[in-house]
């Protein structure tokens, strides 16, 4: 008789203790945290930069938790607004755990944070999979993609509190229909709370950055 070993079933169960640890923590210290997740080149970075000193501005104190296989490029932009950022190399890893995630507050001064923004490693599939004790997860495409994302990544979609829109100034150049995205949304999850802007125009931007003060 073979024996079969579930191995992402372990897997989950592992890094879902260390969620409960993240967000016993985050509790303790009054912070909320949003995991942004989304393809490389979406815009998470930019969204981030966009949104960041508009919440400092209103008195939040920011922190950033930035994944990436390698390089620490996007945590030097993060830094180079004057935010404690940490930046976990994944190497070859399609997403961050838990246990990174609780490993990185100690690089905290919780007491003086109100806020921990999570820049996931650039990926629709592996990162929805997996809670790191965040207060939501939020979804980020941009109109270079396509619109039809939320037919081929529902999960995403679906584990998401928002969805932000980015690049939003280069849909005449696209063919991307906006009716035709929220089409796909709604078939997928009927209260979803979507959000476009354009990081360069700074588009709805302030209005975004109301959902988190």
């Amino acid at each position: 008789m073979v024996k079969k070993v579930k191995v992402m079933e372990n897997v989950l169960k592992a890094n879902d203790m260390y969620a409960d640890q993240v967000r016993q923590t985050l509790k303790k210290h009054k912070i909320k945290m949003y995991n942004l997740i989304g393809s490389p080149g979406a815009g998470k970075t930019s969204v981030l930069e966009s949104l960041l000193p508009l919440l400092i501005k209103a008195g939040k104190n920011i922190a950033v938790i930035e994944g990436d296989c390698s390089t620490s490029r996007d945590a030097d932009r993060i830094a180079a607004l004057d935010i404690s950022v940490v930046q976990i190399n994944t190497g070859n890893g399609c997403h961050l755990d838990a246990n990174l995630i609780y490993k990185s507050l100690d690089e905290f001064d919780l007491e003086s944070i109100d806020i921990i923004f999570i820049e996931n490693v650039g990926n629709l599939v592996c990162p929805a999979a997996f809670d790191l004790g965040e207060d939501s997860k939020i979804a980020i495409i941009s109109t270079t993609e396509g619109d039809d994302k939320p037919l081929k990544y529902p999960r995403i979609f679906n584990n998401s509190d928002m969805v932000i829109l980015t690049k939003t100034d280069l849909i005449p150049y696209t063919n991307f229909n906006i009716t035709s995205f929220k089409k796909f949304l709604s078939s997928i999850k009927t209260n979803y709370n979507l959000y476009p802007i354009s990081n360069t125009s700074k588009e709805n931007v302030e209005i975004l950055a109301k959902l988190f003060i």
